[in-house]
């Protein structure tokens, strides 16, 4: 069968993420949302997302094709409906389609000629960014048992303090010597090739995914991802890095979560509680204003390619888009445009060609290729930003 996976009507919730990924690609759990479904359902799969996109996550449609809407977290339930699905059926959760079996193209579809199975039963799903981690704990916990089942990890070494081994697992090539690992309050999942250095404490559910690194001495409370090739030291509390981001330094970041390529300055710390403890509003991109949460912890969320100085403030729910460069004194405004320059002192436009330089080196130094690809979807974030900039 030929699984495509969509990006449903939460895409515009999950932006700046999905100014540069389709939804499948964000990362909650241990797992990015394609890799979960690629793995349950033993197939690759491929995109229907936005057009801009589509070049760099590309849809292969054949005769016959299973459309997954992507903001759906896979589990063995949904799993086995799916499997099931026959020509004409759709599976809906309330008003919200999960998954149908199409042999027309997609501009045809009309599901009122489909039979409607309802699924009732529990399922993760990630409606808006704060989902990513608010729900890390239940992913990185649904993902550990997916990835360990019926595997051995490796040994844990002797210089280890452990609290419940059983919930510990070490992939191949893992470094760890003179650590705190307490797995009482949920797994750890420590991935291949990765490393965690002297002195550091880590408490589940938390997850540290392929050639990531902990820096000495860091203090880890769950549910925390660190994406592969990711980077983190001082304090760092239920947030997620989805890949090769560094927060490398001292400073806090709490119930956050940053795209791939951020880097965090020394020393920077975010706001997750209000001073007045009242609820969080986060900057909707969808109502182009300050939304609730329904939270009262809620961080940074930084997209692509985004980078602060050494010493840099957040505020309680601030949204930073793609490719902004914040510095300075005092803190900046709580919604930074994408292609920002600057600080609490204001900001001006961050020139596509300074930003892609930097893109360049930055992403040379992991040894991989920054591409005309990247290089056209950043050109089109820059062109649908500037409608939220001060030119």
């Amino acid at each position: 069968m030929n699984y495509i996976l969509f990006d449903g009507p939460v895409r515009s919730a999950l932006l700046p993420f999905t100014f540069t990924r389709p939804v499948a690609d964000i990362r909650v759990g241990i797992l990015t949302i394609r890799e979960k479904w690629e793995k349950y359902l033993g197939s690759t799969t491929t995109t229907l997302t936005e057009e801009y996109l589509s070049e760099k996550y590309p849809m292969v449609e054949l005769e016959d094709n299973v459309m997954i809407n992507a903001s759906f977290l896979p589990n063995q339930i949904l799993i086995e409906m799916i499997s099931n699905l026959e020509p004409n059926q759709a599976i809906f959760r309330g008003e919200t389609v999960i998954a149908f079996y199409t042999q027309d193209t997609q501009e045809e579809v009309d599901f009122e000629s489909y039979t409607i199975i309802d699924f009732e039963n529990e399922v993760l799903t990630i409606d808006h960014t704060w989902d990513i981690f608010a729900k890390n704990d239940a992913a990185i916990r649904e993902d550990f048992e997916l990835l360990t089942a019926d595997r051995i990890s490796e040994k844990i070494p002797k210089s280890v303090n452990v609290i419940s081994p059983e919930h510990i697992f070490i992939e191949g090539g893992a470094k760890l010597e003179f650590v705190t690992l307490n797995a009482s309050m949920g797994p750890i999942y420590i991935g291949k090739n990765s490393e965690i250095m002297e002195g550091s404490v880590i408490r589940g559910p938390f997850a540290l995914c392929e050639e990531a690194q902990i820096k000495m001495g860091a203090k880890v409370y769950g549910a925390t991802t660190v994406g592969p090739h990711c980077r983190i030291g001082g304090e760092v509390n239920n947030s997620v890095l989805f890949g090769y981001s560094n927060k490398g330094h001292e400073g806090f970041l709490g119930n956050s979560v940053l795209g791939e390529w951020c880097n965090i300055g020394a020393d920077s710390n975010n706001s997750n509680l209000k001073n007045n403890y009242e609820e969080v509003k986060l900057w909707s991109y969808e109502t182009e204003g300050f939304e609730k949460t329904g939270l009262q912890f809620c961080g940074l969320m930084m997209g692509d390619h985004s980078k602060c100085g050494i010493n840099t403030m957040f505020n309680t729910g601030t949204v930073v888009g793609v490719s902004a460069n914040i510095f300075g004194s005092g803190f900046p405004r709580n919604f930074v445009p994408s292609f920002s320059w600057g600080g609490a002192s204001g900001f001006s436009t961050y020139i596509t060609k300074k930003a892609f330089e930097t893109a360049r080196l930055v992403m040379d130094r992991r040894h991989v290729d920054f591409t005309d690809q990247d290089k056209a979807i950043l050109e089109h974030v820059f062109e649908e930003s500037k409608k939220w900039r001060k030119e």
